[in-house]
């Protein structure tokens, strides 16, 4: 299996593209009119919440350089 590698501002990009989506998803909820937020789970029903934590926890990027 090999392994990849970014260096530099390669990686710095990537962990900002991962930071600023999290930030996007989350920052709907926060505040007095936050909204709240359906997870699809793999097993049972979905979860609604406005929780910023457990929103940031279940989000999963399919690049890896940006989790």
């Amino acid at each position: 299996m090999a392994k990849d590698i970014k260096f530099s501002s390669d990686a710095r990009a990537a962990m900002v593209r991962g930071v600023d989506t999290l930030a996007d998803t989350v920052k709907v909820t926060l505040g007095p009119k936050g909204r709240n937020v359906v997870l699809e789970k793999a097993f049972g029903s979905p979860l609604i919440t406005n929780d910023g934590v457990t929103i940031a926890k279940e989000i999963e990027l399919e690049d890896h350089f940006e989790n």
